[in-house]
């Protein structure tokens, strides 16, 4: 989620260089999913030891511990290695709860999309239209939000440039949505709108703010309403600005920008974030949520086609983004469309397969730590590439 140049939340070339359950119910009744973009090596059994050897070395690049768990075919398979609690010395465990940062930029995707299927939002309207007055472009629609290409500065380059008294001097803050958008609107524009892709919390406030107005409910409750009690999701919620994580949980640890000693980040009120980044949840919840959203359960078959169109946002063509959605090309020729996360203390990675046959969620409780989250991205190529080929 911070992204000031110095720890940018290594989400693009440099990340990789080397989540399944059905609807109960929903407010909206969504039809069949859209046809597979793409399942070349959808045959591919998953690498786990492949998938423990970069958790562990997540570990040796600094996170207490880390883990994964993957779904496919053929049931569920999941690795730990170190420990969730660094002062009780507890292992990791796959049922631990966890602040999943920008992975909740899907979530607030999949209800402002819900809203474009209901009629009540136009992805190609002014964001002006629905918070009149709000931005001082009226050229900045609903679809520049969602695909990062509004043009508005992200807020948070500044709130962290210094990381740990950055964040300590928000840990307990309560921010008004309009608070952030003004923090934003200090700074110049990134680009014009829809001119280019230049990520920015920024993006997702205002989309969450879209929500609250159309709506007329807080965002955290649909959330509830749409995606995690239709989906059960018992693991997953939204509780800004209440700083605890409740339950079983992995403590979040964050590097500070010079040597010295880690800081527990768990209680926080992540307000910061509100709808770009302040949902906890759990691996199983993840993966449940990025299957069901693949599987065309959460959106119908037009819009998650526009959600799954993507543009390249780096020079390798392997990293591209959707709306609310990334794509990933990984070595073997496989697609995966999901989300990557930080927020203080937690690295995630939760992606699916586009037919949402396979998933994996993975996290490492620190941040601040490039090296780390690249190593944790390797699950990915274990996970849905398999094994490599032995050299002969």
């Amino acid at each position: 989620m911070p992204s000031s140049p110095r720890r940018r939340l290594v989400v693009g070339a440099a990340l990789i260089a080397a989540l399944a359950g059905g609807v109960a119910s929903s407010p909206v009744a969504y039809g069949a999913p859209a046809s597979p973009a793409s399942t070349r090596a959808a045959a591919a059994a998953p690498d786990m030891a492949g998938v423990a050897a970069a958790l562990r070395a997540a570990v040796a690049e600094g996170a207490p511990g880390a883990m994964a768990r993957f779904t496919g075919p053929h049931g569920v398979r999941a690795r730990t290695t170190g420990v969730r609690d660094r002062a009780s010395g507890a292992a990791m465990d796959t049922r631990a709860r966890f602040r999943v940062g920008s992975v909740s930029k899907t979530f607030t995707a999949v209800v402002v999309l819900q809203l474009v299927d209901e009629g009540r939002l136009v992805l190609d309207a002014p964001v002006n239209r629905y918070l009149p007055g709000l931005l001082p472009d009226d050229r900045i629609t609903v679809r520049h939000l969602l695909t990062h290409r509004s043009g508005l500065a992200d807020y948070t380059d500044e709130m962290f440039h210094a990381t740990v008294p950055g964040f300590e001097a928000v840990r307990n803050r309560v921010f008004g949505h309009r608070e952030l958008v003004d923090l934003s609107l200090s700074e110049p524009r990134t680009t014009e709108p829809g001119a280019a892709y230049k990520y920015s919390n920024t993006n997702f406030v205002v989309a969450g703010m879209l929500v609250e107005r159309a709506t007329g409910n807080p965002v955290g409750r649909e959330y509830q309403r749409r995606i995690v009690g239709p989906l059960r999701l018992r693991s997953t919620s939204y509780v800004h600005p209440d700083t605890r994580i409740e339950g079983l949980h992995a403590r979040g640890y964050l590097h500070p920008d010079e040597a010295g000693a880690l800081v527990d980040s768990t209680e926080q009120t992540a307000s910061w974030a509100q709808s770009a980044g302040a949902v906890i949840s759990d691996p199983a919840d993840l993966n449940t949520f990025m299957t069901a959203l693949m599987r065309g359960r959460l959106l119908s078959p037009r819009v998650l086609d526009a959600m799954t169109t993507v543009l390249p946002t780096d020079t390798t063509k392997t990293r591209h983004y959707g709306l609310g959605l990334r794509r990933y090309d990984l070595t073997c020729g496989a697609q995966v469309y999901g989300h990557t996360g930080t927020v203080q203390g937690y690295y995630t990675y939760a992606f699916a397969t586009r037919d949402g046959s396979r998933s994996l969620a993975a996290m490492a409780n620190t941040s601040n730590r490039g090296d780390a989250n690249t190593a944790l991205g390797g699950t990915l190529e274990a996970a849905f590439c398999g094994p490599k080929p032995s050299a002969s």
